[in-house]
């Protein structure tokens, strides 16, 4: 760039038409819209998570604002890839694990838009290597958060099957005291022997348990169909148990093989049952196949309709199937069977937020810390749902008491962390991103919203530093490429933010933002060649948004390719018809192509759109001189000199007057 003049066109110029100077108004991609900027972000952090179904729920919201968000489009069609691809089975029955579809997903970034048999085989040949990955994965602190997360919901689940468990037995005691005695002792025996084998299965002696349930199966009472019925299924109920505790190894997968038989078994003996349809809904459940799941969940509801625990589990089946509507019910049911129940309103919650109606989900979510004041997932969903509201006082207000409850939270902090940025408190949300970052120092999100949080507070070299490592941990994520370019142009590093730009730029050939910034940077320094190149990209992916079309116009007024010129500013103003630096441009333009009269009109739009526009009162006075229009011209030259006695071209002005 040293062999070529640098032209800095910020503001006004000097390159003057006949009627006047181009105010050149570049439009940077500073930031955009931050909300949708990290929205994107999140979904994309979600996506490579394996959270497909989150993903689509927060890209759908974009999509609903704005239908012809293509970037927002196209990530969710990479969501939705994403989400069939996890229902896709392994040949051992397990599913694909989010490291499996993580690779995927990069191909299909990176390539063809399809995927092949051949793709899909050859990462389903590396299930060993990702499974022992999976098993790595397991320390680090994010995954001890959803952990406990998972442990404190499965407290109150395992409360709500003990209390289950103690309603069959009061109605299994209130039958064996009809029986008769020596019936009565049978049924003792084999209570006992289904409670020693139940211990069994706990221990994790399975072949113990197998022999107990033998026996006790044995030992069924004659003409007792109920009774037998009831024991299946208390023994279908503790080989689940066994399968729960064991299912990463060849023990859980006999013992899910032994609840299935039971279970069925059960249903062949009493069809009137429902705890064998919970049974084997749960094993369905979590092999992944979440159809058969939600088909038996649903039939052990219709049994006991009053067994909210049911209602429960079919409401989370529901929701993973995208059955939103239908959870809602479900969880509805559950919440009213036991209004004490936490997790129900929680999820209730999730589900009216995967509904789009968010006030229902904060009333949803709000129930929950009722019950459990230190519910941290409860009190960050609220915080999000706030967030996504542009609430940003309340949502700082859940994220911290959500930290109060678990001050390991990292998905709070960060999201804490992005509100107060949002609300302004940007030394706030710098001290949060350092407290998750001492934890995850490596994690990317928190290093690129770090970044974007230096800029703001004129940190540049900083903002460079956290950038780079956002950059270096997700190597092919082009919004990390693009904030290091931003902190680079920000702190003087011109090879470097260019470099970066083009980086980003590369890695996603629909992602507009490094383009526009790349443009401007060249038009800056007189390189209209090269921004005109980078601008036409940017226009084939969104040829309608204002900043690609303005700039353009910018650039086709800079070559002096006036009808172009005037095509885009044209085009800008379609997306901001009040915009009247780009309308003055257009009027100037008009002039540059000799058509005076569309000048004129285009002026006129100015003054009436902004009466104390000094400029465009002169620039209109001397189009209509120069039409002939006498009257006209005097009367805005006038007006000009009326408003503004000390304007700038005052001497041009008075010139022309007397001239007319």
């Amino acid at each position: 760039m040293d062999d070529r003049k640098k032209i800095f066109i910020i503001g006004g110029c000097a390159v003057f038409l006949l009627a006047g100077a181009l105010l050149f108004f570049l439009t940077r991609e500073s930031g955009g819209d931050a909300k949708r900027d990290n929205t994107l972000l999140l979904a994309r952090e979600y996506i490579d998570k394996g959270e497909f179904q989150r993903a689509m729920d927060m890209l759908d919201g974009i999509l609903i604002e704005n239908p012809s968000d293509e970037e927002a489009r196209e990530l969710r069609d990479e969501a939705i890839e994403g989400k069939r691809l996890a229902e896709l089975r392994r040949s051992d029955g397990s599913s694909l694990t989010a490291e499996d579809i993580a690779r995927l997903l990069a191909e299909y970034r990176a390539g063809s838009g399809t995927l092949s048999l051949a793709d899909v085989e050859r990462i389903l040949a590396m299930r060993d290597a990702a499974a022992a990955r999976a098993q790595g994965a397991a320390s680090n602190s994010a995954a001890a958060d959803t952990a406990a997360e998972d442990a404190s919901s499965e407290a109150a689940e395992a409360k709500a099957a003990a209390e289950a468990a103690e309603a069959r037995k009061r109605a299994e005691a209130e039958e064996l005291a009809k029986a008769s005695g020596a019936v009565q002792a049978r049924m003792k025996e084999v209570n006992e022997l289904v409670t020693r084998g139940r211990a069994a299965v706990g221990r994790g002696d399975f072949a113990a348990a197998e022999q107990s349930f033998n026996e006790a199966l044995a030992k069924m009472p004659q003409g007792e169909t109920r009774f037998e019925a009831q024991k299946l299924a208390d023994i279908s109920d503790a080989w689940y148990e066994g399968f729960a505790k064991n299912a990463q190894n060849a023990q859980g997968n006999e013992a899910a093989r032994n609840a299935v038989q039971a279970a069925q078994q059960a249903v062949q003996k009493d069809a009137s049952l429902a705890l064998p349809h919970f049974t084997l809904g749960r094993v369905n459940r979590d092999r992944g196949s979440y159809p058969n799941a939600a088909s038996e969940f649903r039939e052990a509801s219709k049994l006991d309709p009053n067994n909210y625990l049911y209602a429960y589990e079919l409401g989370r089946t529901q929701f993973r199937t995208g059955a939103f509507e239908d959870a809602r019910h479900s969880f509805e049911a559950a919440a009213r069977l036991n209004p004490k129940f936490e997790p129900a309103w929680y999820n209730l919650g999730g589900t009216f937020s995967a509904l789009k109606r968010p006030n229902d989900a904060l009333a949803s979510y709000q129930k929950a810390v009722a019950l459990k004041n230190d519910y941290t997932a409860a009190h960050r969903e609220m915080g999000r749902v706030y967030s996504a509201q542009g609430n940003y006082a309340k949502a700082i207000d859940s994220f911290t008491k959500a930290l109060e409850g678990n001050p390991r939270d990292l998905a709070s902090l960060r999201d804490l962390g992005y509100a107060q940025n949002q609300n302004g408190q940007n030394q706030a949300a710098e001290a949060s991103f350092t407290q998750a970052l001492s934890a995850e120092p490596n994690d990317a999100q928190t290093n690129d919203n770090m970044a974007l949080v230096k800029i703001a507070l004129n940190k540049f070299s900083e903002a460079v530093e956290y950038a780079r490592k956002a950059a270096a941990a997700a190597p092919n994520n082009e919004r990390y490429a693009y904030t290091l370019g931003l902190a680079c142009e920000k702190a003087g590093d011109t090879d470097g933010a260019i470099a970066a730009y083009k980086a980003s730029a590369a890695k996603n050939a629909r992602y507009v933002r490094p383009r526009i910034n790349l443009s401007l940077m060249y038009l800056e320094n007189g390189f209209y060649s090269e921004a005109l190149n980078y601008l036409l990209e940017a226009s084939r992916v969104e040829p309608g948004a204002f900043e690609v079309n303005n700039n353009l116009g910018n650039v086709y007024a800079r070559m002096e390719d006036w009808p172009q010129a005037i095509q885009y500013y044209e085009g800008a103003l379609k997306a901001q018809p009040g915009n009247v630096t780009v309308r003055m441009n257009l009027a100037r333009a008009h002039v540059g192509a000799g058509a005076i009269a569309r000048a004129r009109d285009s002026y006129l739009e100015v003054v009436r759109l902004s009466p104390n526009n000094y400029d465009a009162l002169f620039e209109l006075g001397k189009t209509c001189a120069s039409m002939g229009d006498v009257e006209s011209a005097k009367k805005y030259l006038a007006s000009l000199l009326e408003k503004n006695p000390s304007y700038q071209s005052r001497a041009e002005a008075e010139k022309i007057l007397g001239g007319l």
